[in-house]
Order: C-alpha cells, then structure tokens, then sequence
C-alpha cells in the first residue's frame, strides 16, 4: 500500500515539474536553445532529479524538449517557416480528403467523435495539456478516414503528427485559442452530420488557417521581445 502511494506522489510531482516547465517555455522564460540542467531545476524546485527526469522525458514527448549530445536537455526551436510549410499542407490536403470522407462516415464514427469531443473538452478545461494533440489527431483522424485515398491520408497522418508540438502550443496560448478550437471542431462535425460538407470543408480550412496565423504570430511576438 505504501509503494502504491509513493508512486502516486512521484507522478504527481513530475506532471507539476512538467506543468511548470512548460510554462516557462511557453512564455519565454525558457528561450529556444536553453539548456535544461537536472540538478538546477531539481534544487530550484525542491525535489529531486527523478521527477525532473520524467518531466523532461515527457516535454521531450510533446516536441518542446530535446536531447542534445554532451549537453543534455534543450528548449526546442519553433520555427515559423515549419509552421507555414506543414500548416499549408494541411490547408490544402485535409479539406480535400474529408469531402471525399463525410458520404461515407456511419453513426459509429460519429459517435467515436462525439466521444472524442466530450473527452477534449474535458482535458481542455482540465488543462491536461499532454493529451489535446492526440485527441485533435483522432478526430481529425477519423474525419477523413473514409477518402479511400491511403497515399494522401497517410500523408495527412503523418503532417497530423508534425504539427501535433504545435498544435498543444496553438490551444495553451489564451483561453480564447481553447474556446474557439472548442466550438470550431463542434460546428465541424455537425455540419458533417448534417450533410453540409462544403461548409464542413471550408471551416476546416479556416480552422487549420487560424492556428497557423496565431502561432505564427505569438513565436514572431516572442522573439522581440527576447532581441
């Protein structure tokens, strides 16, 4: 029973180092670049090296943290360039494929959805920022899973999966970026219920726009204000 209760407080520790430290990349305090020393950020925060281990493990998991040769944990870059490269892809390609996708989508996708929704808004409003990118993925996912085009959704699932560091860093930006990805992925699928796909299609093209656009904006905004 004690074991079980020291591993509860360990993986609480870590998700709160995890919590903190991704804030401070976020905003900043972090830049790119910055070398994430275990024993400092141990000391700093009054724990020790394991928790700061698992917190690095998992950043490094969301594309925020990466491993280094010689020097050990880094802030990762973002780079806008890559955010308009893959973000365009997705603009271009994901519409395509859910026009093909919405005749063919049966109640059961829609209530996988339905689900997948329900589950997102609760992580959002939780703040459980580890799992938005994996749900976004899943829904948009299973919006296009019935194009019948293997190639092209392969490369969707695998632009799906670049932009996921992005997307995570998209919806933490504000409360708004959460409320609009909220009721932006809602309307998409009702009016995919509702048989609406060149609206369906055009929102999605918006969606995928607008999160372009503010990330893009928020690194530009960032890296002035660290000139």
């Amino acid at each position: 029973m004690a074991g079980g209760s020291s591993k509860l407080r360990s993986i609480t520790v870590a998700d709160a180092a995890a919590d903190e430290l991704r804030r401070r990349i976020m905003s900043g305090e972090y830049p790119e670049g910055f070398q994430l020393k275990q024993d400092a950020l141990a000391v700093e925060m009054g724990i020790s090296r394991i928790p700061i281990r698992e917190a690095l493990v998992q950043l490094e998991g969301e594309g925020l943290v990466k491993s280094v040769p010689h020097k050990g944990a880094v802030v990762s870059e973002l780079s806008i360039s890559e955010i308009a490269e893959l973000f365009e892809l997705r603009g271009l390609l994901e519409p395509r494929l859910l026009k093909k996708s919405v005749p063919k989508l049966t109640p059961a996708d829609f209530d996988e959805m339905d689900g997948i929704i329900a589950e997102y808004r609760r992580e959002l409003h939780a703040q459980h920022q580890a799992r938005w990118g994996e749900l976004n993925t899943r829904l948009h996912a299973i919006l296009m899973s019935k194009a019948d085009q293997p190639r092209t959704l392969a490369i969707v699932n695998s632009l799906l999966q670049q932009t996921d560091r992005y997307t995570r860093l998209q919806l933490s930006l504000s409360a708004q970026s959460t409320r609009r990805a909220e009721e932006e992925h809602d309307e998409l699928v009702r009016l995919c219920k509702t048989g609406d796909i060149r609206g369906a299609a055009a929102l999605l093209k918006r969606h995928i726009d607008n999160a372009c656009e503010e990330l893009k904006q928020f690194i530009a905004s960032r890296r002035r204000l660290s000139a």
